[in-house]
């Protein structure tokens, strides 16, 4: 179940903080012109992409307006985010994922400053990821993963859909608490990645469990754990990495709408309270669900609180992993 955190600031001025500042004069009627949503990620190549495009219609209904999806990928998120954080039509949003607080500590010289430019809008939902090899390697289970990396280091290949995604991360963690050597592969997009895994190119990756499990379940691929501290819902037959010897181990991949620093609070706060309203329905609470999908929701506060404690968290492994962009 998903933890609410409780918020600390980094920096002169926490992101929540920023929040609180917003723009509070009074504005003309929002929205009075389209509303655009950026997602950092190529179209439909990523779960956030698509859990953005299901939430739209639904968004369009509330607003009595025009909401679009506008896809800005590349540089591990940081243009699309970049994007947001300069926009000042008071009508643009951002989609972001885990990489955007794992860039607070892997990229240096953003072009953004998280702080002064942008506010947290809500955490719309997550899902757990999943540990997939080929099945020609003669792996069943986590200890024989590690095993057989102890004995052949540097062999096996990891893939990612790109610097700084959960992927990524997951691999560098994996690298460093079980003590092994793999080698990173870096993707623009997550289809690639498994195209790659399922045609044998690279050895291993995570990924979102939604879409390895057919994978999985016809056999094309290998599952050697998920990971939430304890089984998804989705796939309860296949055991975490934290119950394998790893019992701190745990990923998930989520996903959240952010805003300029200059939108109005009563944008912030209307946006808000839509895609509250949007993940309410039940058509769109089914879709999620079948593809285990978990959905959160809640205020402004509470993402920014999430945030925050994630980018401490993936600033912690960064540093103990000794975790470079590649």
């Amino acid at each position: 179940m998903f933890k609410k955190i409780l918020l600390f600031g980094l920096g002169s001025l926490s992101f929540v903080s920023a929040f609180s500042q917003a723009q509070s004069a009074p504005v003309a009627p929002w929205p009075n012109q389209p509303v655009r949503m950026i997602v950092p990620f190529p179209g439909g190549a990523s779960t956030l992409d698509g859990v953005v495009r299901l939430l739209v219609p639904e968004m369009t209904r509330d607003l009595a307006g025009s909401v679009f999806v506008e896809n800005k990928p590349g540089a591990g998120t940081v243009i699309g985010v970049d994007a947001v954080a300069k926009a000042s039509d008071r009508h643009t949003f951002g989609g972001v994922a885990n990489s955007f607080t794992v860039n607070q500590t892997l990229v240096k010289n953003l072009p953004y400053n998280l702080d002064k430019e942008l506010v947290p809008v809500i955490l719309l939902a997550r899902t757990a990821n999943v540990l997939a090899i080929r099945p020609d390697l003669p792996i069943k289970n986590l200890s024989e993963l590690v095993a057989y990396a102890k004995k052949n280091p540097g062999k096996l290949s990891y893939g990612s859909f790109g610097n700084g995604t959960t992927p990524h991360f997951a691999g560098e963690m994996l690298k460093s608490m079980a003590g092994i050597d793999m080698v990173h592969v870096p993707y623009k997009a997550q289809g690639p990645a498994l195209n790659d895994l399922l045609g044998g190119n690279i050895d291993l990756m995570f990924g979102n469990l939604p879409d390895f499990l057919s994978h999985i379940r016809s056999g094309k691929l290998r599952a050697l754990g998920t990971t939430y501290l304890t089984r998804a819902p989705l796939a309860p037959e296949i055991p975490t990495i934290a119950e394998q010897g790893l019992p701190t181990f745990e990923t998930d991949s989520w996903y959240g709408i952010i805003a300029p620093a200059t939108t109005p609070k009563e944008a912030l706060e209307r946006l808000n309270l839509t895609l509250r309203r949007a993940l309410a329905q039940p058509s769109v609470q089914q879709n999620l669900r079948e593809r285990g999908i978990e959905i959160i929701g809640g205020t402004a506060a509470e993402f920014g609180a999430h945030l925050q404690s994630e980018i401490a968290k993936y600033a912690q492994i960064v540093k103990t992993s000794n975790m470079k962009i590649d």
